[in-house]
């Protein structure tokens, strides 16, 4: 034992015995004066201590649970969203099958409607070519029958003369009177 306090004794200069003075050795002092500040610091610090711990503790676990249940609305949001989505691309889906069926019904439609629109132009076109063709023919005949009216009349006109006009008019009213007779 006498050698362990030599070496405390030798570290420093020791103020004679019943006076007071300052230990300047750095090494024998620092643990002494550590363990007398922890055992301080443990023995009136570990109350504020603990209630900082728990306190902690409880903040980190409230954090905790909150998390938690924000996790699950989360995720229950997330399932519902999903939900949704499965049922709109369900019905894009839908709307789309539905719309190729109705833009090839309409196309149809459509191609039907313009077949029978050109029928129908067709079967105008056709009357209106009949109806004009009717009209030539009757226009041509009209001429035909003026010119050849004109032609029997100058003929006649050439040809008679009054004696023979005269003879005529009577024969045809003498036709005319036995007819008469025939269907009273």
């Amino acid at each position: 034992m006498k050698n362990g306090t030599d070496s405390f004794v030798s570290l420093g200069h020791w103020p004679p015995a019943g006076s007071f003075g300052l230990n300047t050795d750095i090494l024998a002092t620092n643990p002494i004066n550590l363990s007398v500040v922890l055992g301080v610091l443990i023995f009136f610090g570990k109350g504020v201590l603990s209630d900082l711990l728990d306190n902690r503790k409880q903040r980190i676990l409230n954090t905790i649970r909150n998390s938690e249940e924000l996790r699950g609305g989360a995720v229950e949001q997330l399932e519902k969203a999903r939900a949704r989505l499965r049922k709109v691309e369900m019905e894009a889906e839908q709307f789309r099958v539905n719309g190729y069926s109705e833009i090839e019904q309409e196309k149809r439609n459509l191609i039907n409607s313009t077949y029978k629109t050109l029928e129908q132009l067709e079967n105008y076109k056709n009357e209106t070519i009949h109806f004009e063709q009717q009209r030539a023919i009757n226009q041509v005949r009209q001429r035909v029958f003026q010119q050849a009216l004109r032609g029997a009349l100058g003929t006649l006109n050439s040809c008679l003369n009054n004696e023979l006009h005269l003879r005529t008019i009577s024969a045809n009213i003498g036709m005319f009177g036995s007819m008469k007779e025939i269907t009273d």
